[in-house]
């Protein structure tokens, strides 16, 4: 991933980019999606314990991607809360020298109407999404500096 996308946090030597999100796009979900999620981890950040970049849902299922900055603007999506407790797109920050993390980005279609309420950390969100998930995609990005 391009530095552009790392976190920018001034209380946070290891966040030194932009913060901004990447453009995301994708078709052909299952034909009885009422919404989608999308979840961003980091599994080898905090020593390997993990860190949740973005936990998205109540997506609509006519929505097929988002804008560049999209994520980190809160637009089109229902806000989770990722590691740092943030509702929006938080981007990397790993430490310098721990090598390239991997971001996976995954897209879930679900059976649930986009009614879930905003602030669900992603394990709160995979409980809920248990027997309504129908499919997913994902993508990993690499970022380390």
């Amino acid at each position: 991933m391009e530095k552009k996308f790392a976190g920018n946090a001034s209380n946070n030597p290891n966040c030194t980019g932009e913060n901004q999100s990447p453009a995301l796009v994708w078709s052909n979900p299952p034909a009885n999606t009422k919404s989608f999620a999308l979840l961003v981890h980091d599994p080898e950040g905090a020593n390997g314990l993990g860190v949740t970049h973005l936990v998205a849902y109540n997506i609509s299922p006519s929505t097929t991607g988002f804008a560049p900055n999209d994520l980190r603007d809160g637009k089109h999506y229902t806000g989770g809360k990722n590691s740092p407790g943030n509702l929006r797109w938080h981007g990397p920050c790993p430490p310098p020298g721990s090598g390239a993390h991997h971001y996976t980005f995954t897209l879930i279609a679900t059976s649930l109407p986009p009614t879930l309420p905003e602030g669900l950390t992603r394990e709160a969100l995979l409980d809920k999404l248990k027997g309504h998930a129908l499919a997913a995609s994902g993508l990993i990005g690499r970022f380390g500096q």
